[in-house]
């Protein structure tokens, strides 16, 4: 990593919540700056300096949080903004560049740096094997920021090109019903015996991982903490004796169907 000048901007991802999981690059960066933006919970996972000062903000004010960060590098400060899991999936780094794109000239010389780190689905599919072995994509259960109805439209085009799905933000008390209606979705398109993963606080001491068919899935098993994976008609299940199966896709194409 770049030694961290003066006006500097640094996002990072600290992971899914297990402290071996960030990276030393993440932690340099934590080390060197002196201005933390975040949401509480993120922030709360640090174990910063007194000299280092948190402003901690709720989840649903990210572009606030990224402009705020931006005008304090911008006057000098060296900034960083976390983010859990990866910083470039669903979550600050996205909301820094858009605040960057709207705002004042001077934002977009700030020396500004992305960190990647270990993303939810990532820490899920460790767990159960390797359900990502093959095509996937992550799609936002969440229409906070975007409509439902690309939502479905997105669902239903994965499912029928055969992708592994990784479902992030699935229910919410403001959006209790939307993953039921996703897992209502998927079933008009995939076999009832396709495998989903319920992976919950994957790395963390309240851990919980569920490998359940697509017939018994159901909105009540998530919550915000959770990341749901999908597998195609492609995904196999390996039972084992005395232990959680093995989850995984294969890394050649055999011509499956819905």
């Amino acid at each position: 990593m770049k030694d961290m000048p003066t006006g500097a901007l640094t996002i990072v991802g600290l992971g899914p919540g297990n402290p071996d999981q960030m990276t030393p690059e993440a932690a340099a960066a934590i080390a060197a700056a002196e201005h933390f933006f975040g949401y509480f919970p993120y922030l709360d996972r640090l174990s910063l300096r007194p000299e280092q000062r948190r402003h901690a903000s709720d989840n649903r004010e990210e572009l606030a949080r990224a402009k705020a960060a931006l005008a304090m590098a911008a006057q000098g400060g060296k900034v960083c903004v976390v983010s859990g899991g990866d910083p470039g999936v669903f979550a600050m780094a996205a909301a820094v560049c858009e605040a960057i794109e709207e705002g004042p000239p001077e934002w977009r010389s700030i020396n500004l740096e992305v960190i990647p780190g270990v993303t939810a689905m990532l820490a899920v599919a460790a767990k159960a094997g390797a359900p990502l072995g093959h095509d996937f994509c992550a799609i936002s259960l969440s229409n906070n920021l975007k409509p439902w109805e690309v939502i479905e439209k997105r669902i239903t085009a994965a499912a029928q090109a055969g992708f592994v799905m990784a479902f992030y933000n699935p229910v919410s008390k403001a959006r209790p019903h939307q993953l039921g209606e996703a897992l209502e979705l998927l079933r008009r398109h995939l076999p009832a015996d396709v495998p989903v993963i319920f992976g919950r606080a994957a790395g963390r001491p309240d851990e919980v991982i569920r490998v359940i068919s697509l017939a018994e899935a159901a909105s009540g098993m998530a919550d915000m903490a959770t990341c749901i994976i999908v597998g195609s008609v492609e995904t196999r299940v390996i039972p084992r004796e005395g232990d959680e199966p093995l989850v995984y896709s294969p890394r050649s194409y055999k011509g499956g169907s819905a």
